[in-house]
């Protein structure tokens, strides 16, 4: 069930994600969505949040575990994750950390803090991954933090558009930047 929130999330956000359409779309009965998330769609919507979170953190580690020494090779198998998960789904999904990021939860703030968990989650493990190549400590968050918020921009405009081209944008000027951070002149 949490697998079909995320999907769903991808596609439709959270406004657009029910019960019904997760039971549908996961095959589990009725009943058991209820008690599995007794605290209701903002419970499912949180530990989705969290799954994926934690699964784009583990991407990121084993990038950087697959790339030793080469953080322009990791940042380049990290973009290119994306691309595959974008061009898998023929522009029709993105990332349920922002589409539940985007929308107003009033009645839910537990969502929001899942969000700022996900991304602090990825923030931390680029951080780490740049430092550990040579980044000073001092720019490598920012620098995660921009690789993040950009690498996410240019998936909301790769599907808006249905064209990779921003992506491959936001990746050249993201190793330029890396490049220049490890050979400072």
């Amino acid at each position: 069930m949490i697998h079909s929130a995320v999907r769903l999330l991808r596609e439709r956000g959270y406004s657009g994600m029910g019960f019904r359409e997760v039971v549908k779309h996961s095959g589990a009965p009725r009943g058991s969505i209820y008690h599995h998330f007794p605290g209701g769609k903002a419970q499912l919507g949180v530990e989705a949040i969290g799954e994926f979170g934690t699964f784009v953190r583990d991407v990121i580690v084993a990038v950087a575990a697959a790339h030793p020494g080469d953080p322009v090779g990791a940042l380049r198998a990290f973009i290119g994750a994306w691309r595959q998960i974008v061009e898998a789904e023929n522009y029709h999904a993105g990332c349920p950390v922002v589409a539940v990021g985007i929308e107003e939860h009033e009645d839910a703030p537990q969502l929001m803090e899942a969000v700022v968990a996900a991304f602090d989650q990825w923030r931390t493990a680029l951080a780490e991954l740049l430092t550990s190549a040579g980044v000073p400590e001092s720019r490598a968050t920012t620098m995660a933090t921009t690789a993040i918020a950009a690498t996410e921009g240019a998936v909301i405009m790769c599907r808006a558009r249905r064209d990779m081209r921003p992506l491959d944008e936001v990746a050249a000027e993201l190793e330029l930047g890396l490049r220049s951070a490890l050979n400072p002149p």
